[in-house]
C-alpha cells in the first residue's frame, strides 16, 4: 500500500525522477511522459464525471483506476528474468472496455460523418479524454520502440480512446446533438 508522509522530497529539482524501480530518469523520458499522460488523462476524465449520472459516473471511476493500474505498469520497466511481479495491465481490464464499448455503441446510430468535439460539456470533456489517450498511446508506441512496453498495456490504451468516444456520443442524447463535421463548410 502507498504512504506518502511527505509531499516534495526535491529530489527532482534537477530535472530527473525515479521510476517505480528506482532507477533515475529525465523527467523528459518517454517512458515518464507516457504515465504522465496517462495521469492527465485520468484528470480530464475527472471532470467529465462532474457531468455524468450514476452508471456512467461507476463506469469512469473504473477507467480512473485503471489508469493508475497503467500508470504503475508502465513506470516499472519489464524484468527480462521472468519474475516480475510487478502490477501489470491485463486482459480482463481490456475485455471489460470491449464489452462496455458493444453495449453503449448498440443504442447508438451508425456515423454519417466524422463528429466535432462538443455537444454538451461531459461529451467535451469525454472527447479531451479520448485525445489525451491517443497522445499516452503514441507515446507508448514511440516507448515500445526501444525498450519493452506491456503490449496489453498499448491495447488497454487503444480502446479505452475509442470508449470514450462511444461514450461522448451516449452522453450527446445517444447521438441527437453530436455536432457533425462538414467538409468545407467555410470554404
Amino acid at each position: 500500500m502507498v504512504k506518502l508522509d511527505k509531499i516534495y522530497t526535491r529530489g527532482g529539482d534537477k530535472g530527473a525522477t525515479s521510476l517505480g524501480g528506482g532507477a533515475r530518469v529525465a523527467k523528459n523520458d518517454l517512458r515518464v511522459q507516457a504515465y504522465g499522460t496517462a495521469d492527465e488523462a485520468n484528470a480530464v476524465i475527472g471532470l467529465a464525471r462532474l457531468h455524468t449520472d450514476f452508471e456512467i459516473d461507476a463506469m469512469l471511476g473504473r477507467i480512473q483506476n485503471d489508469l493508475f493500474d497503467l500508470g504503475a505498469d508502465l513506470c516499472r520497466p519489464q524484468e527480462g528474468d521472468g519474475k516480475d511481479e510487478s502490477l501489470r495491465m491485463s486482459e480482463g481490464q481490456v475485455t471489460r472496455l470491449e464489452a462496455e464499448i458493444d453495449a453503449i455503441n448498440a443504442g447508438l446510430q451508425p456515423l454519417t460523418s466524422f463528429i466535432l468535439p462538443g455537444g454538451n460539456e461531459a461529451a467535451a470533456w469525454l472527447h479531451l479524454g479520448r485525445t489525451v489517450v491517443r497522445r499516452c498511446e503514441r507515446l507508448m508506441c514511440a516507448l515500445a520502440e526501444t525498450e519493452t512496453v506491456n503490449p496489453i498495456a498499448i491495447q488497454y490504451a487503444n480502446r479505452l480512446s475509442d470508449h470514450l468516444f462511444v461514450l461522448a456520443r451516449h452522453v450527446n442524447d445517444h447521438g441527437q446533438i453530436d455536432v457533425l463535421w462538414v467538409p468545407g463548410a467555410n470554404r
